[in-house]
């Protein structure tokens, strides 16, 4: 009995190939916990599609994902002096986000990222001048661009880039690759358009990996119904039954992720009021399980455990039996399944 991941293997991967087809030049991306297919399974994907270079998070991923992938790899978190050293072969590019940075990996196989509009790092406009000198002890792979999702104010990301692009020609530097995140496929069509002697390449996971919602589902596994009347007391803490229901124990707890919940950006009035009323349920002892039964997301009885949910199924809905299966509704960045089963 586990919680399990389907995958409609052929509907997922002709979302990649419909991808790629976007995106000439695809740089698949593989952080984190895979987006929730594990390095392994995700390495392999990237194969399959040819790709040539994968992009992971940090120095220990690469560690761990060389043993899968036998393409270049790309560490997207910037080299800093001083951090610890881990065992990379030729084959990885490290980001650098500073001039320090780029004198500090002097032989290496570098990329160098710009400061976007996301103002999270980079080097700036005035640190150009310093580049030409810094990057003579480095192999250029090229320049990085990491835009924001959502453009609040109006501006256009093209137009971003472009800036750059023109700053980085105005400085005299090589400008034979352009690493992007975060456009559309009309955006990268326009900049290759307008700058043809450079290649563009975009940096995807998300849109990659989960574009496609219906080609993954999560379901856990029933492994006990308990009937209980209200008033009953019931688990660790002893809390009475509100009515009459079923206890049921579903696989999949906190070491799988369920329960756990990344913040997220709220735009609007509604929104923002379902946060403030989950919130005030919240504090009664009422959450929401991620899981589904009889056409309605269930309440968790309690907080999750370590590998199970118990969850509160009122009596005027269906009994679950052991072995039936829940849909769960989960966040795959921060989901780990038991299995993984193509079908």
């Amino acid at each position: 009995m586990a919680l399990t991941l389907y995958v409609d293997t052929a509907r997922w991967r002709a979302h990649h190939k419909h991808v790629q087809e976007q995106f000439p030049g695809l740089v698949p991306v593989c952080k984190g916990n895979g987006y929730g297919f594990g390095h392994e399974r995700l390495s392999e994907e990237a194969t399959r599609l040819g790709a040539d270079l994968l992009a992971v998070g940090t120095t220990y991923e690469a560690a761990r994902i060389k043993d899968f992938f036998s393409g270049d790899l790309l560490v997207l978190t910037p080299y800093r002096r001083g951090e610890e050293p881990v065992p990379l072969p030729d084959r990885v590019v490290r980001s650098v986000s500073s001039i320090d940075g780029v004198y500090g990996l002097v032989g290496a196989r570098v990329v160098i990222e710009v400061m976007s509009s996301m103002k999270r790092h980079g080097i700036s406009e005035q640190d150009l001048p310093q580049l030409h000198q810094a990057i003579e002890n480095v192999r250029l792979e090229g320049f990085a661009i990491h835009l924001p999702l959502d453009r609040t104010d109006g501006s256009d990301a093209v137009e971003e880039v472009i800036g750059w692009m023109d700053r980085l020609r105005a400085a005299r530097l090589p400008l034979h690759t352009m690493f992007v995140s975060h456009l559309k496929a009309d955006d990268l069509a326009r900049l290759q358009q307008q700058f043809p002697q450079t290649r563009f390449r975009a940096r995807i996971g998300t849109r990659l990996w989960l574009g496609d919602h219906d080609a993954t589902e999560y379901r856990g596994a029933v492994l006990d119904v308990t009937r209980v009347a209200k008033g009953d007391r019931f688990g660790y803490r002893q809390q009475k039954a509100a009515s009459d229901g079923f206890l049921v124990v579903v696989a999949g707890g906190t070491s799988h992720g369920v329960g756990l919940e990344a913040p997220k950006a709220l735009h609007g009035v509604m929104p923002r009021a379902k946060g403030v009323a989950r919130a005030g349920l919240a504090t009664v002892n009422r959450n929401l399980s991620p899981f589904v039964w009889g056409g309605k997301q269930r309440w968790f009885a309690e907080p999750p455990h370590m590998q199970v949910s118990i969850l509160f199924v009122p009596s005027d809905a269906p009994e679950p039996k052991v072995g039936d299966e829940l849909v769960a509704h989960l966040r795959h960045t921060t989901t780990q399944f038991d299995r993984l089963v193509d079908r």
